[in-house]
């Protein structure tokens, strides 16, 4: 009994170390997006507060929390205050599928574990839109979610194709299996895809059609403030986050073993504030032609040629 309390005591601190760990990254991600947009439009980014604007993130963060929380009257009181709670909470929980050293968190179902979460998410988008009982914040959530379900589609096509040439749910499996050949080398489209559907799925430029008025503002978190804006904020850095760790662990070996892996999962980040600065935001017809007419095939057709691949060799082991 006494052993297994002590194994409980040693998992909190490990999910308390590991949530932690990623809102300091959120922090010094938001940092990194102003530093990066700053030197791409020839401009210095925050440099005043802190050495070289190293403490902005928490400057920001105390002035956001500490500011007035407003309430529209016509809101629906607390479904508007508990989706963005709710929604960095799922955010956070997405992070538990990450391989840790304790056993209990380090899960067999850990792929099956971060489909249940993400797809939940595109609930709070819904919820944040429609309880603000605002007809722009309802309409930027409705766009937002129309979007996120066209990209998740081919998303979870590319995802089970991988699953059926590992065999598993478990995403350190993933990396066992990329200790000789990284699987971006053995399908770059299935890589590219990916990282596109990821910008999709994250309401990234060239894809951030929920703002993409002048109408709209911010889109479904149009009427948040204070509070409720960071928290949203900080759930969907912490979403950046997360989709750069998956792609590092389905497409580039996924050893976070070493320094080296986490190196990797900057640079997709990276990736993600690259193209915010470089390129124009698409047209919202085109973007669902993308997701239905040109992603959905490529992927169902990877999908089938691996199944036909497991196949052929499970009938040569045979």
């Amino acid at each position: 009994m006494f052993i297994y309390f002590i194994d409980l005591i040693l998992v909190f601190l490990n999910v308390l170390l590991m949530v932690v760990g990623v809102l300091v990254g959120v922090a010094f991600l938001t940092l990194l997006e102003r530093k990066v947009l700053g030197y791409i439009q020839i401009r210095k980014g925050p440099n005043k507060v802190g050495y070289i604007g190293i403490l902005q993130p928490f400057s920001d963060a105390i002035k956001l929390f500490s500011k007035e929380q407003t309430n529209p009257i016509l809101s629906n009181y607390f479904m508007y205050y508990a989706s963005p709670v709710l929604s960095l909470f799922l955010a956070l929980c997405m992070w538990f599928s990450f391989p840790l050293s304790t056993y209990f968190l380090n899960f067999s179902f850990g792929v099956l574990f971060f489909i249940c979460c993400s797809s939940l998410g595109v609930y709070m988008i819904m919820v944040s839109g429609w309880s603000s009982n605002s007809n722009y914040s309802m309409l930027g959530g409705m766009r937002a979610v129309a979007q996120t379900i066209s990209y998740e589609v081919s998303f979870f096509l590319i995802l089970l194709s991988f699953l059926i040439m590992v065999s598993s749910f478990s995403v350190y499996d993933l990396y066992l299996y990329q200790q000789l050949i990284w699987f971006m080398f053995m399908c770059i489209p299935l890589a590219m895809i990916w990282f596109v559907s990821s910008l999709a799925e994250t309401n990234r430029t060239p894809f951030d059609f929920a703002e993409g008025e002048s109408e709209l503002v911010s889109g479904f978190n149009v009427e948040y403030s204070s509070g409720g804006f960071a928290l949203i904020f900080m759930a969907e850095y912490a979403n950046i986050l997360f989709m750069s760790f998956m792609f590092v662990f389905f497409f580039m070996g996924g050893n976070i073993i070493s320094f080296l892996g986490f190196i990797y999962i900057v640079f997709i980040s990276f990736l993600f504030i690259w193209v915010r600065g470089t390129l124009p935001r698409f047209r919202y017809d085109k973007l669902m032609y993308l997701a239905w007419k040109s992603f959905l095939s490529v992927s169902l057709f990877y999908l089938f040629y691996f199944f036909g691949l497991k196949l052929y060799l499970f009938t040569l082991i045979i």
